[in-house]
């Protein structure tokens, strides 16, 4: 999914079942945050003394291995531990069925890996960690069939939009280079778009309203006995993410009433179909997010101009670090970061640590659905 469904799907209906505006805003910015927390070492210009928890890498105090997503483009990012701790643990939540380890890999809806965490984010009094568990989650819905391991299991084939929407523009784009390529156009399919994650299939499984449909390789030892996949109706598993996400909020407010809006009725909200409206939307990403927006505020979610209707990916960061600088915190590494004053309360510091327990919480689960990953 994209940021239209991970954030101000998120924070409409976290306002919607009654949280108050700031606490849904904490839930919808992690749920987000996942896709863009890309940072993952952090060398401290200070030692931050005991109140905070840090790690010592090659004897310098450090945040460390608390990046959940990387960039697709650089090379040195395609290594086992980053597609293991990143793409998998954050975006392809292993299924845990098949024989071979690559198949046990593929990512399926709603499984128990998923739901065996977001079960135990709800029982913790902490919005960070649920907005960070409801982001694989609701990806467990887009992108079940593909795995976050460079596999045999991605390699698809006759991937194919079915609306006459802007989005055969791919299609399009294919036929041409098939055309032009002729034999070689495998290859060079192959060369531009490796079998990571739903690469060869684009971004067709992040579109809400998108039917479309691929062959894959069903058999157990990939010997290339392709197989139509049933016609892929992404309004039906968007619809169905965002049901189950509305019935988990709902329960983490029962679990922890403080977190909910007692100044307004907004609670008393009881017919939603509004929201799955903007959801399916057939609009553009930005056009979606924009349609989000107006949503919110035509039904009092939040009024015009409040800061949490535009998502900033380096709000966190900016409150985090005294010496934030853009340029410098666009690195896998930072060097000489300097901790803000109220670093401790920092939401990226809370976030810190929810990946700390999350990337635990992933093997131990696997390992009790019979797949054990090697760390």
């Amino acid at each position: 999914m994209k940021k239209d469904a991970h954030y101000y799907a998120i924070l409409a209906f976290c306002r919607a079942c009654g949280f108050n505006k700031e606490a849904a805003h904490q839930v919808a910015f992690a749920s987000q945050f996942v896709d863009d927390a890309k940072i993952n070492h952090i060398v401290l210009k200070e030692d931050p003394g005991n109140t905070i928890e840090y790690d010592t890498i090659d004897s310098r105090p450090s945040f460390f291995n608390m990046a959940t997503c990387h960039s697709y483009t650089r090379i040195k990012t395609f290594n086992y531990n980053a597609m293991i701790n990143n793409t998998c643990a954050f975006h392809f939540v292993p299924g845990c069925k098949g024989k071979l380890f690559p198949k046990k890999l593929r990512c399926s809806e709603a499984t128990p890996v998923i739901e065996g965490i977001l079960n135990e984010a709800i029982n913790e009094n902490d919005l960070v960690k649920l907005g960070m568990v409801l982001h694989p989650y609701a990806d467990s819905f887009s992108h079940q069939g593909f795995s976050g391991l460079l596999s045999k299991v991605n390699d698809i084939d006759k991937c194919k939009s079915l609306s006459k929407t802007l989005w055969g523009r791919y299609d399009k784009i294919k036929g041409f280079f098939k055309w032009f390529l002729k034999n070689r156009f495998d290859k060079f399919f192959d060369l531009l778009m490796p079998a990571y994650g739903h690469g060869q299939a684009f971004d067709y499984p992040d579109i809400p309203h998108l039917p479309w449909s691929y062959e894959y390789d069903y058999s157990d030892r990939f010997s290339e006995s392709y197989k139509n996949s049933e016609l892929i109706k992404n309004s039906e598993r968007f619809r169905r993410a965002f049901t189950k996400i509305k019935e988990y909020l709902e329960a983490f407010l029962v679990k922890h009433p403080e977190h909910q809006d007692q100044s307004e009725n907004i609670k008393k909200i009881e017919n939603l179909e509004f929201l799955f409206d903007a959801l399916l939307s057939k609009k553009t990403d930005n056009g979606r997010e924009k349609n989000w927006r107006n949503v919110m505020i035509r039904n009092d979610l939040f009024k015009k101009g409040e800061t949490q209707l535009k998502y900033d990916k380096n709000r966190w960061l900016k409150a985090a670090f005294s010496n934030f600088d853009k340029k410098k915190f666009n690195q896998r590494k930072v060097e000489g970061a300097r901790l803000a004053s109220h670093f401790s309360d920092s939401n990226w510091y809370k976030y810190f640590l929810a990946v700390k327990w999350y990337k635990n919480k992933f093997y131990e689960h696997c390992s009790r659905s019979m797949l054990n990953i090697p760390r």
